[in-house]
Formats: structure tokens, sequence, C-alpha cells
């Protein structure tokens, strides 16, 4: 999920504020899947969820500064990645096509009114 900075429309965005990677299963068979068209095969449990070739740079966060020391100065903060380019997003199309099971910017059952962020960036 590309999820951009929305601030203008009001929507939440995590600038200086430490962040955590973390992953959950649930039992989501009644919402999150298609309607409940996909059903979790219980036969295979337990699941197990990891990362892999996973790598994160970043700064340290710290109480007494609300950025990191190097604001500026990482790779990240390169103008060329402030958006994917033309490939990049057709590329994601494909997986998101592909891949995809549940999008809250199309799940217009439970929000009738399509979110800000959504509208805006044409997340369906």
């Amino acid at each position: 999920r590309v999820f951009k900075n929305s601030q203008d429309l009001g929507v939440g965005y995590p600038f200086n504020q430490p962040m955590k990677v973390y992953s959950s299963l649930w039992n989501a068979d009644d919402w999150a899947t298609r309607g409940g068209l996909e059903k979790t095969d219980w036969s295979k449990a337990p699941f197990v969820a990891s990362y892999k070739g996973f790598y994160i740079d970043g700064c340290e966060a710290s109480v007494a500064q609300s950025t990191c020391a190097t604001q500026g100065l990482r790779w990240w903060d390169q103008k060329a990645l402030d958006d994917l380019d033309g490939l990049q997003w057709r590329k994601l199309k494909d997986v998101r096509d592909k891949y995809t099971i549940y999008n809250y910017c199309s799940d217009r059952k439970r929000y009738p009114t399509m979110s800000p962020e959504c509208a805006r960036d044409r997340d369906v």
C-alpha cells in the first residue's frame, strides 16, 4: 500500500513520532476476504508470519528531538523518491490486481463515502 502524506486533507501522517514495524494474523473471513469468498484453511494451522530480506534504515527515536539529526541528508530525502514513476505505478497496479484481497478504499459497503486520501490518490 502506498500511504501518501495527506495532511492537507486532514488525514494523519506519521511525521514527528517513532514508528514500529509489526505484523499480525487474524481471522477476517467475514469482512476482509471479498465478502467471505476467501476462507481460511484452518487445516494449514499453525500459521507463521515472518519478514524475509527485510532491512530497515532509519534514525533512532529521541525524546529530545522530533526529527532525525540527519534530516534532509538520507537517501529517502531525495526528490526523486517523492513518488513512483510511471513504470513503478504500472508494476504496483499489476501486483494489486493479482494479490489484493481487500482494500478499504473500494469497500463501499462498509465505507459508503470514500475517504479523502482514497479519492485523491485514486487508490481503488
